[in-house]
């Protein structure tokens, strides 16, 4: 096995060498720092224009051969595109490795990326890691088209409407029953470590609206510890950025790093655990006479608790106008789209919220006072049931507050422009990738007042101040462009309406059952606030460290 100072030495050697050899080749002017230095990459057409001053791209920082402004972003990428764009502007160009990059870091920026020139910006770029463990075949990251449009209109009408999302609600109620027992049992002196418990949560929730309730595992997988490792590592996987994707020649990094190993390993896991559960539900159908038809995502009986395997299999059966047949690879990579926008988004956002609610105990009091006056009643202690949601109005103003503070997917997923556009003014070529900073946007304090606080009353209203007019469960025209956690337009996330009651309904049993602590750290200084907030990034950036918090269940008095 190759040590890391081995590989270190091995990039370095390597780096060396290309910017040597680089460095001898490129003698012209137009190959050096500046905006000019990045026009071969945009192609002839673009490039003609830029040299005639017909167009203008948008500004650059200064970049190193190769490596582009891959040096610049750090690990938080999304920290690192602010900090550029408070110096060139709202909108800028980079050069990750070979690829030209757009940061859209506003929200008019944004609205005209998703709103007004959507149709633009509405391609993905080819991304290796998304080819490799999504069949090629998915949702989330095909290409614009007519297979993207069908596929996508197959989630919203009959997975991830309203309808279909009310069928789950037993199971949401039956996970949250679990998530408040794991948590009572906590560590015998209340401390519990909520971020594993919410993960379980959330990746159970699922689980069962993708696969029903049956027995499914990976072989040996007690507990499902194994399962969720490996959709752990399926959710890192997904949006890595191989070194062959970013420099060719750099392609035998990813071996020797085990890049490789790890995205083979995991998508034979997950393939595998796929097929058993297709096969496992066709043989149930054979043996039941056939599914139930669903016309527009509703069965003909009003009782319809299809897991979505069921729901797609059906949806093969149907009558197309459109002609869209969904084989075993397009049923299994809309499955894991699902997974992979589901678990990560609702255990990260609830912790988050969690988190901030404990550095903010007036908030923290009053959100509890709201939720143990809509549910108690003279029966005494009971479950927070989806009944109750609808009249807790600051529960939402909360997780809207949380969502803009803590953008789950930061940076989105990256967009490509279909054809040459324009963003605020700027020239960006066809097949040039975009990327929209969520993070940036809903922290601009051009947008918010005391943009970088936990303020969640500014999603309710005060006096002389009308409330934000934003819904976090609703995606698409007419929303408010300053925060934009789910995306919007064509490609905003159709499971929004799906994860609301899952967030909502684990929050405000939380806060209803049990009152919250910090565990007792020695050192914090006068001021420090109890939770640490120190982020990691991944496919959706996360509280750094786990958190621990004591759980003194509530009584009623």
């Amino acid at each position: 096995m190759v040590t890391s100072a081995l590989l270190a030495l091995l990039l370095l050697i390597a780096l060396l060498s290309f910017l040597l050899f680089s460095t001898g080749r490129n003698t012209s002017p137009s190959h050096g720092d500046g905006l000019l230095g990045h026009l071969p990459l945009l192609g002839s057409s673009a490039r003609k224009r830029a040299d005639d001053g017909q167009r203008r791209l948008p500004p650059s920082p200064t970049g190193l051969p190769l490596l582009g402004h891959l040096h610049l972003l750090g690990s938080l990428p999304h920290r690192s595109l602010r900090s550029l764009a408070a110096t060139h502007g709202p909108v800028m160009l980079l050069r990750l490795g070979r690829v030209p990059t757009v940061v859209a870091s506003s929200a008019a920026a944004a609205e005209e990326a998703m709103k007004t020139r959507d149709l633009a910006f509405s391609g993905r770029p080819r991304l290796l890691m998304a080819q490799r463990l999504l069949y090629g075949c998915d949702v989330g990251f095909a290409p614009y088209g007519e297979y993207w449009r069908q596929a996508r209109r197959v989630c919203a009408v009959h997975l991830l409407s309203p309808r279909r999302t009310a069928s789950f609600r037993r199971a949401r109620e039956q996970e949250v029953a679990a998530l408040v027992a794991r948590v009572r049992a906590g560590d015998g002196a209340g401390a519990v470590n909520l971020s594993d418990a919410l993960i379980c949560y959330s990746k159970a929730i699922i689980s069962r609206a993708a696969f029903g309730d049956g027995d499914y595992g990976l072989h040996g997988d007690k507990g499902g510890e194994k399962l969720r490792r490996v959709l752990a590592d399926f959710q890192e996987l997904l949006l890595a950025a191989p070194m062959r994707e970013v420099a060719p020649w750099l392609g035998w990094v990813d071996t020797l790093t085990g890049l490789e190993a790890k995205t083979r390993r995991t998508f034979e896991a997950l393939d595998g655990l796929l097929e058993r559960v297709i096969a496992d539900h066709r043989r149930r159908r054979r043996e039941g006479g056939g599914g139930r038809p669903a016309v527009d995502g509703v069965a003909a009986d009003e009782d319809d608790h299809r897991d979505f395997v069921d729901v797609l299999l059906d949806v093969n059966e149907m009558d197309n106008d459109a002609g869209l047949r969904l084989d075993t690879d397009n049923i299994k990579a809309i499955i894991l789209d699902v997974f992979a926008a589901g678990t990560d988004t609702s255990s990260t956002v609830l912790g988050w919220a969690m988190a901030e609610l404990m550095n903010h105990p007036g908030e923290m009091r009053k959100l509890q006072a709201e939720v143990r006056g809509a549910v108690t009643v003279a029966g005494g202690i009971q479950d927070v049931t989806e009944n109750h949601l609808d009249r807790m109005p600051y529960l939402k103003a909360v997780i809207s507050e949380t969502m803009r503070l803590h953008a789950p997917a930061p940076l989105l997923i990256p967009r490509e422009t279909t054809e040459d556009t324009e963003l605020l003014g700027h020239h960006i070529p066809a097949r040039t990738r975009v990327v929209i900073n969520a993070w940036a946007i809903g922290r601009d304090p051009a947008s918010w007042e005391r943009a970088e606080e936990f303020v969640p009353e500014r999603f309710v209203g005060s006096a002389g101040a009308p409330p934000v007019e934003y819904s976090y469960s609703k995606v698409g025209v007419g929303q408010d462009f300053r925060s934009v956690p789910f995306g919007a337009g064509r490609r905003g996330c159709p499971g929004a309406v799906f994860a609301a009651p899952t967030v909502e309904l684990a929050l405000a049993n939380l806060l209803y059952h049990f009152d919250w602590a910090a565990p007792t750290v020695h050192g914090g200084g006068v001021g420090t606030p109890p939770v640490d907030v120190s982020e990691v990034y991944g496919l959706s950036v996360r509280l750094k460290t786990p958190l621990i918090l004591v759980a003194k269940p509530w009584l009623g008095t």
